[in-house]
């Protein structure tokens, strides 16, 4: 798999973020190969806590497919899931997580907590970090330097 080519329309999304004064962290689901949904956080927008991009995103490919169940899909985001969209990630029955950066707030995968490892946990989430990193990681520090 091209990890770096499959996360670009998850950066694509995370740029719209930035265009719309969200903080930029995008997400893209593909299913069977094909990208079945992307998602932008838009807390501000919708008002939302819960309007993450994974969350989004999630709700989007579960309408696109006609099931809550995403077994086999892989979710690529820019930022590693805060405890609230691993959770989601998990009840999805996600298969795969790529992110770029780790997330020194609110990571729930790998920074505070490792939710996807949890033993007593009924699905496994594989996942991996780093992709697009550097990318990534600028855009982020370009988008708080301009907010303050």
């Amino acid at each position: 798999m091209n990890h770096d080519l499959l996360m670009q329309p998850a950066i694509d999304a995370c740029l719209v973020a930035y265009q719309q004064m969200e903080v930029p962290v995008g997400a893209a689901i593909y299913l069977n190969g094909d990208l079945i949904s992307t998602g932008y956080n838009q807390k501000e927008t919708l008002h939302s806590a819960t309007a993450h991009a994974e969350i989004l995103a999630i709700n989007t490919a579960c309408k696109v497919i006609g099931d809550w169940r995403l077994a086999g899909a892989t979710l690529y985001v820019t930022a590693e899931p805060c405890f609230m969209c691993a959770g989601a990630i998990i009840q999805a029955r996600i298969s795969e997580v790529v992110f770029g950066v780790a997330e020194p707030k609110f990571g729930g995968v790998v920074t505070h907590a490792n939710l996807f490892d949890m033993p007593k946990l009924n699905h496994r989430v594989k996942y991996m970090g780093g992709v697009r990193e550097a990318e990534i990681r600028e855009i982020m520090q370009q988008f708080f330097r301009e907010l303050r």
